[in-house]
């Protein structure tokens, strides 16, 4: 059997005012810092053999601190295909600005649906066909090989990620939240299929960020 952590970067400094970041380069906040060495701490009990990251620095950073608390130097690979989803013209807006400005359903159709398309960026159907392809080639055979892997990455590209793990509907997809620092633990057999998954370091003001 082998595992495949999945975790959202912890808290970044536009996370905490509300900003929608897409593919930003921003930092952890400082309350980031401590979610993702909470994270560190929930995993202490699995052997990582390998990690994979985003190379947007909320990703790497959250990595990094994990390792850390750790106490140890895991073989890591960064890539854009792990990237958030980019926001287009809403990168930077305030999110719940723009909530007020579009109403609620077009909002939740923005944040949260599979195919909605927003100009100059991505819908989350867009995220799954980087995302999924990513780890089929480069992360589903370290897992076949009985390697723990985790994985530092966005709510979006986990989020796509996870609707092929667990089947999820194009339109159950928008109920799925993952809050930051929280990590979703996935274990597999020998043939690469999941046969079972918990939450660790839940985060309970998910629906905030």
């Amino acid at each position: 059997m082998a595992h495949l952590l999945l975790v959202r970067h912890a808290k970044s400094k536009w996370n905490a005012t509300g900003q929608w970041t897409g593919w930003t380069d921003i930092e952890l906040s400082e309350e980031g810092v401590v979610e993702a060495k909470r994270a560190g701490e929930a995993l202490r009990d699995i052997e990582i053999h390998k990690a994979y990251a985003s190379d947007l620095k909320r990703a790497t950073q959250t990595l990094d601190h994990i390792k850390v608390t750790l106490g140890k130097e895991i073989e890591t690979e960064t890539d854009p295909a792990l990237r958030e989803r980019s926001y287009g013209i809403y990168t930077g807006k305030n999110k719940w600005e723009v909530k007020e400005q579009v109403g609620d359903a077009e909002f939740k159709k923005i944040r949260r649906s599979w195919d909605h398309p927003i100009p100059e960026g991505e819908s989350l159907k867009d995220v799954y066909t980087r995302v999924v392809p990513y780890f089929e080639k480069h992360i589903l055979p370290d897992l076949k090989m009985g390697k723990n892997v985790l994985v530092s990455a966005h709510g979006n590209s986990l989020r796509a990620l996870m609707k092929k793990l667990d089947n999820i509907s194009d339109e159950a997809i928008c109920d799925l939240e993952v809050g930051t620092g929280e990590i979703h633990c996935y274990s597999f057999d020998k043939e690469g299929k999941v046969t079972g998954k918990e939450i660790r370091a839940a985060n309970p003001d998910k629906l905030k960020v």
